[in-house]
């Protein structure tokens, strides 16, 4: 690719000419020059200033998306050159959900650079909904979500089950229970997670197929990780729902009871989400490995 385009690149992701200028370790003059010079080459303006931000304009945008495509291909090509060599290398990046990236995907990373040393990874983390975004804008290459919607643009693919539990803290006084009925979730006291988050929608999603009113809970906060909820339960009378698998420890160590709620389930799949077109390499490896490995 042309410099130019990398220095047009790194400034749509930052909006900012000093930031890109920072990260290229160049003046930010010449960011400037080099913006004009691209903006002649298609004459016409590819940024535009608002007060003191800069945003993309619609050719912008689609000089931006199309360079991370080119940037993509390129990348292919070095990973396919390179496997002719039998060497695997290039880069790319994942968005994970805060679940999903704090309790599952680190050992699968660990293990894929582990057998494919010269494949850089970067992981990004979020909210579904926030990866989503991030995917559609050509922020990362691979999404892995926890949510149950479907975006226009995305293709999804499950690569592992879940299920959502009922919690609560072991000095809870509701943690000498081991079951509770459905009508006890709208009555006591309970922390969940914030809007946007995976976790959350299929909570929602499941109680309106189970007709339970979501939205007259006793809900007395929502929280941005579940990091953040298992903290709140150690001083909280009340109950949590949270991944199964994001607790395995504290219910081993018994600073979290499970209670069952009678009639109740909320199982989910967790996807893989990509954007429709062309995919690296790296990814499609990245993607059988994550599918084949014993999570």
């Amino acid at each position: 690719m042309d410099y130019r385009d990398t220095v047009f690149m790194s400034v749509a992701e930052n909006l900012s000419f000093s930031k890109a200028a920072n990260d290229l370790n160049i003046s930010q003059p010449a960011v400037t020059r080099h913006i004009k010079e691209l903006e002649e080459r298609y004459k016409t303006n590819l940024l535009e200033r608002r007060g003191n931000k800069i945003y993309l304009t619609e050719a912008g945008v689609k000089v931006y998306n199309s360079f991370k495509e080119i940037a993509q291909r390129y990348r292919s090509l070095d990973f396919e050159i390179g496997q002719m060599h039998n060497a695997f290398s290039g880069e790319f990046k994942i968005g994970a959900s805060s679940t999903i990236s704090q309790y599952i995907i680190p050992k699968v990373i660990a293990s894929f650079h582990k057998r494919y040393p010269k494949i850089q990874i970067y992981l990004m983390n979020g909210n579904s909904f926030e990866m989503e975004r991030l995917l559609l804008d050509n922020q990362v290459d691979i999404a892995l979500v926890e949510n149950h919607s479907s975006q226009a643009g995305i293709r999804y693919r499950d690569f592992l089950d879940d299920e959502l539990i009922v919690v609560t803290g072991k000095n809870s006084v509701y943690s000498k229970r081991t079951t509770i009925g459905k009508e006890d979730l709208l009555k006591l006291p309970i922390v969940l997670r914030e809007q946007g988050s995976g976790t959350l929608e299929v909570i929602r999603q499941i109680f309106i197929e189970q007709n339970i009113d979501f939205e007259n809970l006793n809900t007395l906060i929502h929280l941005g990780s579940t990091e953040s909820i298992k903290n709140f339960l150690q001083d909280f009378d009340g109950l949590a729902i949270v991944s199964e698998r994001a607790v395995q420890n504290e219910l081993f160590h018994k600073t979290l009871v499970r209670l069952k709620v009678s009639g109740l389930s909320i199982p989910r799949k967790l996807r893989i989400a990509y954007k429709h077109g062309h995919r690296s390499k790296q990814v499609e490896l990245f993607e059988d490995f994550l599918l084949s490995y014993n999570i």
